[in-house]
């Protein structure tokens, strides 16, 4: 019953998971837009503060930063419930894409979906523009804005670049005298359930998987599949552009070695060409890129039908989404604690002023990107991705224009090029 309570806030979420494109820098944005500005359910201080806490911890870390927004409203049973509903459209999606693939050519499918990508990157300058105004208001927050931006376009690729990042910005305002507000409440006692849980699950799943691959357990790569995506989910710094490169090297490359072969080991195996336009579809998705896990999971088991590929994909995600969770909800306690400590309270100025920098330096990154898709392309087609980034970020920023309608619009543009063309 307590959830009832909480309705107009899954609907926020519901709504939130069907637009969400373009990673975690996009979805920060837009819970910028539509958990702070519209709905007012955390500040703006908080999110950066979430979002920031959620970039040092292994996971998804979008997924993390609202289930932390739910933890707050409602405790961990409207956390959990949260969960579910971020992640279930994306995976569901993903999962059909999977069918679909060995059944259609998806690659005409996708033509609509051409402009999301500087959509999205108007999305991160919109929400760059707006919290540069509440975080950057120093000197020292200013030289942080930019060598953070800077960091981040060398070294996007590095799982260790945005936690560095952090942690020096923290260090760098440390030595400010800026007083400890005394009005907060008292820490509460951390609670080891989560971690034990999650011990567990790891435990367990790696000795069950170790045997149904030693005993050719009949239905084994189910069990495969929950290991494998747990241990990626509770490993994997940086999000889902690191997630990625390790399924590969997992589903593509390994079972290709000389080792397995060797062995003559049945791993879960799949095609570069499979695994590639997975990886290009999940871009074009709304919601988490973990959810590539459900592609992969479905794919795994093709040979089994389609009611083992639904199996699969359910498997595969929940594998991989655990860890987010139960890591977040046992460290988030034991940071709220740190942060009454001066070196830490000390350390938020900088965090802030970090986390704004990441969001222009992905921006920036990603455009070079789009400037290497384009090269050699019609010009009209730089006009196009630049109008479309342009008026996204404006849309946003100025006229508070409801994301899902941007979106609509883009891809509509995308499928009238196309039909043009």
């Amino acid at each position: 019953m307590k959830l009832l309570r909480h309705i107009s806030f899954l609907k926020a979420v519901l709504h939130h998971s069907f637009t969400a494109f373009g990673g975690p820098q996009v979805h920060t944005s837009l819970m910028q837009y539509r958990f702070v500005e519209k709905r007012r359910d955390i500040t703006e201080q908080e999110l950066l503060e979430y979002n920031a806490f959620c970039q040092l911890l292994p996971g998804a870390s979008s997924t993390q930063t609202i289930v932390l927004v739910a933890y707050k409203r409602g405790g961990v049973s409207l956390a959990f419930v949260t969960l579910l509903v971020w992640v279930l459209p994306a995976t569901f999606i993903m999962m059909l894409a999977a069918i679909a693939y060995t059944h259609f050519d998806l690659k005409k499918g996708l033509d609509g979906l051409v402009y999301l990508q500087p959509m999205a990157i108007g999305f991160i300058a919109s929400a760059t523009l707006l919290l540069y105004k509440k975080a950057i208001n120093s000197i020292i927050t200013k030289i942080i804005f930019i060598v953070s931006s800077i960091a981040v376009v060398v070294g996007f690729q590095s799982p260790w670049t945005i936690p560095l990042v952090i942690i020096l910005a923290g260090i760098a305002t440390n030595f400010s005298r800026k007083r400890i507000p005394d009005d907060g409440l008292a820490p509460k006692k951390i609670k080891w359930t989560g971690f034990f849980i999650f011990l567990s699950f790891f435990l367990i799943a790696g000795f069950l998987s170790e045997q149904a691959t030693r005993n050719n357990w009949e239905n084994r790569k189910v069990l495969n599949l929950f290991e494998t995506n747990y241990r990626f989910g509770s490993f994997v710094f940086g999000g889902g552009d690191v997630l990625i490169p390790m399924m590969y090297e997992q589903y593509v490359t390994r079972p290709n070695s000389e080792r397995v072969v060797q062995n003559k080991r049945d791993v879960i195996k799949m095609s570069s060409e499979a695994f590639l336009t997975g990886s290009g579809i999940v871009r074009a998705v709304p919601g988490p890129i973990f959810s590539f896990a459900s592609y992969t999971g479905a794919l795994a088991l093709k040979e089994k039908g389609v009611t083992w590929q639904i199996v699969g994909a359910v498997v595969a995600s929940v594998g991989v989404f655990l860890p987010s969770f139960f890591i977040v909800l046992f460290f988030f306690p034991i940071w709220q604690i740190l942060k009454r400590y001066a070196i830490i309270y000390r350390s938020l100025e900088g965090i802030y002023a970090a986390v704004v920098g990441i969001m222009f330096g992905a921006t920036l990154y990603l455009m070079k990107d789009i400037a290497i898709v384009l090269d050699g392309a019609h010009w009209l087609q730089f006009v196009i991705y630049g109008v479309v980034f342009l008026l996204s970020t404006y849309l946003i920023y100025k006229q508070k224009i409801a994301t899902q309608w941007i979106v609509i619009g883009t891809i509509a543009l995308g499928l009238l090029v196309n039909f043009v063309s």
